[in-house]
């Protein structure tokens, strides 16, 4: 007796989370005015920007780009960003937190991380070029305060998050209004996992910066995690860099984002890694989530991703 998995119509897993991805950006090109991605050139916003291009093939996408840049990103992912931009013909905002240090709009950190600083520089991008709908990378799997979120998420005119103002989302029925000033942030990634993003980066074989595979490196070790040293600040007095061979789950701002020992340096040693891990890639390798307990669901109050 066959099955509906013996179908020949029968969707993968990777399909179906694709098709959920596609209807989103679908769903929004044509409910919002004014649509932005976030894109950093981590493999969250690649796969994102991967999606979108497939959504309005062969038209082009039908919005901008947009990333809040620390001043202390990794230089490869930079690099990337710039390079894919630049290949796919795209329009893009950036946000320079540097810049609003400089005017005094914002101060350093006396930790030298820049990651929570980027809240301000996002929400000015976001109102000043009146962006009504905002595609983030964020899932459910990497934290409980992005467990909470819907696809569709309902920011207020200061840009902050209320998860009571969360609405239900039946049936993939997406309810986008909003009042002036407000604006959605959007998850088309929200239902996948770490593992379903690198197996969906295989099979698309979708090219990453090369600090997500095994390579050396100089680090040094500070609160458990391996930091690459930099202008941000580090290491300090009696932090000891060394030289080895790791690689990032995760990418963010250097002060902030550790690198996990690892010989995975291929795509498939990789998923191989990532499905034997009891640890999520935030919860592993980022220092600004270890800040307190609900550190993420603090800053997405104020109007962090």
């Amino acid at each position: 007796m066959s099955t509906a998995a013996d179908s020949p119509y029968a969707l993968t897993h990777l399909d179906a989370l694709e098709s959920e991805a596609v209807h989103v950006f679908r769903e929004v090109a044509g409910e919002f005015e004014r649509p932005v991605l976030l894109f950093s050139g981590g493999k969250d916003s690649i796969v994102m920007l991967h999606l979108a291009l497939k959504a309005f093939a062969p038209a082009a996408v039908p919005f901008p780009l947009l990333h809040v840049d620390t001043g202390h990103n990794f230089p490869e992912v930079l690099a990337y960003r710039d390079r894919t931009v630049a290949e796919l013909g795209l329009r893009l905002h950036v946000a320079s937190v540097q810049d609003f240090i400089d005017r005094g709009e914002l101060r350093e950190r006396p930790d030298g991380t820049r990651n929570p600083l980027q809240t301000v520089p996002l929400l000015d991008a976001i109102s000043g070029n009146r962006f009504d709908a905002v595609f983030g990378g964020g899932r459910r799997d990497e934290e409980k305060a992005r467990a909470k979120e819907r696809v569709f998420s309902l920011r207020d005119e200061f840009g902050g998050w209320d998860p009571r103002r969360q609405r239900p989302e039946l049936w993939q029925l997406y309810n986008g209004r909003h009042s002036p000033g407000e604006h959605v942030r959007v998850f088309p990634l929200s239902n996948w996992t770490e593992l379903d993003v690198w197996q969906y980066i295989a099979r698309e074989k979708i090219e990453l910066p090369s600090i997500y595979y095994a390579h050396e490196r100089e680090v040094f070790p500070r609160d458990g995690m391996w930091l690459a040293p930099g202008d941000w600040g580090g290491p300090r007095d009696g932090e000891r860099v060394e030289r080895r061979l790791v690689r990032y789950r995760t990418v963010g701002d250097m002060s902030c984002t550790g690198a996990v020992d690892s010989d995975a340096a291929t795509i498939h040693a990789v998923i191989a890694e990532i499905a034997a891990s009891r640890l999520t890639e935030r919860g592993a390798t980022r220092a600004d989530d270890k800040l307190s307990e609900a550190a993420m669901e603090d800053r997405k109050r104020e109007g962090y991703f």
